[in-house]
């Protein structure tokens, strides 16, 4: 277990390339960062299942139905993990992390605050949001300073991959499809671009602690510019529009430039003010206790002889 002088000592550890592991002693503010940002992960993937889990009945066709079921398992078992992973800091159990949730006292990420209309909104979901939150994760993973956390993060990116390229083979689908079918997906990334977009955040802060501490390694805004560099050209190719009177593209260096984005949107979905914020996590209460049951069975079971 190591032991550090200061907080100077510590962050020189970190950028060396330090890992801490969750019997090594950190510094306080470190250890509340970390739980802080990990929480927020596990919070949105467990409420990204749930917006899944509603749509396994009305996915069109059998093998569409599969795909919804497994992802649905991918996104409740990286919610698991990750709540494992943030119990270990020492600050709350899993328990009283879903507790917090539940009762509106703590976040999840801002397009799990909006409703799903239809089934190309899920294929938006798994396209443009699931490809956003997978840039994200894999700049976490890129250097994170805490061990367990880049672990879990492989497991979570390998399957995330697998979504967004469903999504990708979805959307394609609608692309070349029916003219009822390309309006369908152009009505959804008419509603999902923007919170999509919006998921990196507001420009990173010149002291971001999190940048600071190696657990993210990238700003939001690079983060933010890589994304519209790729999916702009993708859906523009595609036959589709993006819905951004301000967008064009810069004849000096031949990149995308988007509109100033109004962040209020966002920090409505952060004070859990959201559109739908309401309902999804009433929703999610209602998830919880309608399995009591199966949690009291397992903590009720007899040991075995």
């Amino acid at each position: 277990m190591r032991a550090w002088r200061d907080m100077d000592e510590f962050e020189g550890f970190l950028d060396a390339g330090g890992v801490v592991e969750p019997n090594d002693e950190m510094p306080e503010p470190y250890r509340q960062a970390v739980f802080r940002f990990i929480e927020l992960h596990a919070n949105s993937e467990y409420m990204g299942g749930l917006t899944e889990r509603d749509w396994i009945p009305k996915a069109p066709g059998l093998h569409r139905k599969l795909t919804a079921l497994a992802k649905t398992q991918d996104e409740i078992g990286h919610a698991h993990l990750l709540y494992m992973v943030a119990a270990d800091l020492g600050i709350k159990t899993r328990e009283e992390m879903m507790v917090d949730l539940l009762e509106g006292r703590t976040h999840f990420h801002n397009v799990f605050h909006y409703r799903v209309h239809s089934w190309t909104d899920q294929i938006a979901v798994a396209y443009l949001v699931d490809a956003a939150a997978l840039a994200s994760q894999q700049a976490v993973f890129k250097n994170c300073s805490y061990g367990p956390y880049k672990r879990i993060l492989r497991r979570v990116i390998a399957e995330e991959g697998f979504h967004m390229r469903n999504g990708e083979e979805m959307m394609l689908l609608m692309a070349h499809g029916s003219n009822t079918q390309h309006e369908m997906m152009q009505e959804s990334i008419d509603r999902w671009w923007l919170p999509a977009v919006q998921l990196f955040g507001p420009d990173s802060r010149p002291n971001d602690e999190l940048l600071r501490w190696h657990v993210k390694s990238e700003r939001n805004e690079d983060l933010r510019d890589r994304y519209v560099q790729k999916f702009v050209p993708q859906l523009l190719a595609c036959g589709f529009t993006i819905p951004d009177p301000g967008l064009e593209k810069d004849q000096t260096d031949g990149k995308w430039k988007i509109s100033p984005i109004d962040w209020e949107p966002l920090k409505q979905t952060m004070r859990n003010g959201g559109p739908d914020s309401a309902r999804r996590i009433s929703d999610a209460r209602n998830a919880w206790n309608n399995a009591a049951w199966v949690r009291d069975a397992l903590t009720n079971q007899p040991a075995s002889t």
